[in-house]
């Protein structure tokens, strides 16, 4: 870089350079001790270059110095390293010059120095011109953006592509600061690595979308960019390479199942793209799963090695609390949730414990490993295939790495470990602390090299992870039995509805019913339980005898989210349902229903007839009627005065109006409805098809636009939605003919219905729409694992957002102890009981006529 020398005076001018720098010297001393140490500091280096150059640089300095106090300090504080890594003063002494155009850009001017001569070194004085032009831009823009831009590292901006990478990344940014005001520090927080997962041309489609949310809300907004929202996890997800194990969740909980007799609940965990490699995790209660993993194997190796933990008491208190011992604590920390934290154990080690931790867990692994081989058929084949297949890591992890895949390809082929002090893991009466001990021996080993907190992930071989990531449960020693394990928090909520259920008889051969739905597959399900349904309780767990095939969760219908309560967010795109015409008629039913309920039809007729509105309404404003609208008119002269044009609506007329109102009448088709009646005549379902006939032609008879649809569903990915009359329709005898022939149809998952009732609405013009729920008891479904309160919960969510989107929710129940949950998921006022079930065909009219008021 060449400097640019002053040619007039020579020595003299070279003196009155020194000059003017002992001047300017002794006026920073009297401004500041601080600064004029800081400049007698840098001047030695600066002056390598000429007393010019020198004497340019420190009127920089001062004039900073005097703009911002701490702009100065940065420029004075980064000069030697950059003049002596440049190789010159100009031009970063007159690129720093420029920030003394803004008050307050001491942040960002400390950026562009602490970096500047990295620039310069990786992409020369070019690529250094247009990087500095860029954050100079954004300096003119907003300088907490600016800030963002000069403190973010150049080579992650740039993704290691250099100047045109850079120009990727920050073309969307600018584009959107003009059209949407997007500011860039929001944007910097995710767009790095989105850029890597939507690709370049797919960066302003993902920024634009997180621009309009900002817009829509503040704190939605940021977290999209932050990469913590559902709906921006979910476009990077989709664009991530992978095996998804939410999706196959319940194949990965079937394979302990069937190897291990283990019957453990996932859950997600909390990583996220660009947080480096996804592992799995677990607090003993739970296994966590990242949302995705490099491929299917990976899943199952991780899985059965994470349960293979609990089953051989890694984290057993008997166990752990020797492990503290060993390492001279008292007794295990406990959080105020009662589990173990980890971090008090490694914490002697200072800086070291990230190399004392990888050690300690690989030797555990590889006990654990051992014990659980002879159970799970290929599993340290299908362990060392893929760690041979995998791209060794870098230094320092690919040490620690080679070791542990040299120790497990030992234990594949039968052999004693290459490492004498690995021998002791395999021993029979080995255990955690045991582990403790050899990594100890391990650790005073030199050639295991140090390693940082960014380098451990690197360290473990695929399927395997950090063993105490999370604060853990303790849990009982169990020598490798896990058939009791269960998820504790969720059990003990309903171990009264379980024993209960254990006690009722098994239901006959000659009762069971046939699944009416020729394209759900399922074993015979227990209905004779209890839980506040009518025929129906919990759904059972599976039982698994032998190897299943995989579970493949379909995605062909309809997706709609699903609302957690235990993480009090949405899970996106979580439930299948699909919309169907319901093709089981029974005619004869039908005529013999509407025979036998004719006397009530009569007298629901009489009473309907005072719901049609007999005198006429005035309507005002209208370009033709009876008489004139005297305010109308003097509107229409007032604007023809004023010089406008209105239109001649100024007449009245009156004329008969009806009530604009919608209805959708959403029934539970559960499993439920096919039990017997209480007083042994026929079943649930025959009082369930009058009730929806009698309402059906009492709608007509008022002249509302109807719906009628009924859903069950068969756990979340298959929720079947079944059209008995759409608003378009009307009642024919086919519909008729589809009431008379509803069945009971397996679960009842009601938020899925309620939220695809409401896209329903959008075809129905009504100002008032009423949604009006029948139903025999809480909603349920054979994945819920026994959590009453998930699906409630859900259903809670899906009442407000029909109350959101203007529609008028109301439950009509069966169940006579709907009173102990209705009143959470519905609200006061939303709901009615109807005690006895030969009421129902004449009540649900009744009720309908009167909401409608």
């Amino acid at each position: 870089m060449s400097e640019q020398v002053r040619n007039d005076g020579g020595a003299d001018s070279e003196a009155g350079d020194l000059v003017e720098i002992e001047e300017i010297l002794q006026h920073l001393e009297d401004m500041s001790f601080v600064a004029h140490r800081d400049a007698k500091e840098a001047l030695p280096a600066i002056r390598e270059f000429g007393a010019g150059p020198a004497r340019r640089w420190i009127e920089t300095a001062r004039d900073l110095f005097f703009h911002d106090r701490e702009a100065g300090k940065s420029f004075m504080r980064h000069s030697a390293r950059m003049a002596e890594h440049v190789g010159g003063v100009e031009p970063w002494r007159a690129q720093a010059a420029e920030f003394a155009r803004w008050v307050n850009s001491a942040d960002a001017l400390e950026g562009f120095m602490s970096q500047a001569d990295r620039v310069f070194a990786a992409w020369g004085e070019d690529g250094e011109r247009e990087w500095y032009a860029t954050g100079l831009r954004w300096c003119e823009r907003s300088l907490p953006d600016a800030r963002a831009y000069f403190e973010t590292d150049f080579d992650k901006l740039a993704a290691g592509r250099g100047i045109e990478g850079l120009r990727a990344l920050i073309d969307p940014a600018e584009t959107l600061f003009d059209e949407r005001g997007l500011t860039l520090d929001c944007y910097l927080e995710g767009a790095p690595i989105a850029r890597n997962l939507v690709g370049d041309g797919g960066l302003l489609s993902w920024a634009r979308r997180g621009a309009d949310l900002l817009k829509a809300g503040r704190s939605r907004g940021e977290a999209y960019f932050r990469l913590e929202s559902d709906e921006s996890l979910k476009l990077l997800l989709d664009a991530l390479p992978g095996f998804r194990p939410r999706m196959h969740g319940r194949f990965l909980r079937l394979v302990m199942l069937a190897w291990l007799d283990a019957d453990i609940p996932l859950a997600d965990s909390s990583w996220k793209p660009g947080e480096g490699r996804p592992m799995l995790e677990t607090d003993g209660r739970r296994l966590f799963m990242p949302a995705v993993m490099d491929s299917r194997e990976e899943a199952l190796v991780a899985t059965q090695h994470a349960a293979a933990h609990l089953a051989y008491d890694t984290y057993a208190l008997s166990r752990v609390e020797r492990l503290f011992e060993r390492a001279g604590s008292e007794h295990p920390p406990l959080d105020d949730r009662s589990r173990i934290t980890w971090r008090p154990l490694f914490a002697a080690f200072g800086e070291r414990m990230f190399r004392f931790q990888i050690l300690f867990d690989l030797a555990e692994d590889l006990r654990v490993n051992a014990r659980v081989a002879p159970r799970i058929l290929r599993f340290l084949e299908r362990l060392v295939r893929l760690a041979e297949a995998y791209e060794r890591p870098a230094e320092p992890a690919g040490t620690y790495f080679d070791f542990a895949l040299r120790a497990h390809r030992a234990l594949l082929e039968g052999r004693e470990p290459e490492d004498p002090r690995l021998a002791r893991m395999l021993e029979p009466d080995a255990d955690v602390v045991t582990a403790w001990e050899v990594a100890e021996e391990l650790f005073a080993d030199g050639a295991f090299p140090e390693i940082t907190i960014e380098e451990r992930a690197e360290a473990y071989l695929p399927g395997l992870s950090l063993n105490a990531a999370l604060p853990v449960y303790p849990q009982r020693e169990r020598n490798g039995e896990l058939a009791d394990f269960r998820d504790h928090e969720a059990h003990d909520e309903h171990k009264f509805e379980h024993e209960k259920q254990e006690e009722q008889p098994q239901q006959a051969p000659e009762d069971a019913q046939k699944d009416p739905d020729a394209d759900i597959q399922t074993p015979q399900q227990e209905t004779s339980g209890t839980g506040g349904r009518i025929g129906t309780g919990i759904p059972q767990p599976a039982q698994v005898a032998k190897r299943a095939a995989p579970y493949t969760p379909k995605k062909d219908g309809i997706l709609y989210p699903e609302w957690d309560y235990r993480e009090q967010r949405y899970i996106s795109d979580w439930v299948n349902l699909y919309e169907r015409v319901l093709d089981d008629e029974a005619p004869d039913r039908a005529a013999e229903i509407l025979t036998r309920h004719a006397d009530t039809l009569k007298r629901l007729t009489r009473g309907l007839e005072m719901q049609r509105p007999m005198r006429p309404a005035p309507l005002r404003k209208q370009m033709d009627g009876d008489e004139l609208d005297t305010e109308a008119v003097i509107d229409y002269v007032a604007d023809k005065k004023a010089g406008l044009s209105p239109k001649a609506f100024i007449y009245r007329r009156r004329a008969v109006q009806h009530r604009d109102t919608s209805v959708l009448m959403l029934a539970d088709m559960s499993t439920s409805i096919m039990a017997r009646h209480p007083g042994g005549q026929g079943k649930i379902v025959d009082r369930v098809r009058e009730g929806m006939m009698l309402f059906a032609e009492a709608i007509d008879r008022v002249g509302d636009p109807c719906a009628i649809a009924g859903f069950a569903s068969k756990q979340r990915d298959q929720v079947n939605y079944y059209w008995l009359k759409d608003f378009n329709e009307d009642l024919s005898a086919t519909v008729r003919n589809r009431i008379a022939g509803v069945s009971g149809r397996l679960a009842s998952r009601m938020g899925a219905g309620i939220r695809h009732s409401l896209e329903a609405f959008r075809r129905s013009s009504a100002q008032r729409r009423l949604l009006l729920i029948l139903s025999d008891g809480r909603p349920a479904d054979y994945d819920d694992g026994g959590d009453q309160r998930y699906l409630h919960e859900d259903t809670r969510m899906a009442m407000k957002e029909a109350v959101d989107a203007g529609v008028h929710p109301f439950c009509v129940t069966l169940d006579p102890s709907g009173s102990e949950y209705l009143p959470a998921i519905f609200g006061p006022g939303h709901y009615t009981i109807i005690d006895h079930v030969d009421e129902l065909p004449r009540r649900l009219p009744e009720i309908y006529l009167r909401l409608r008021q």
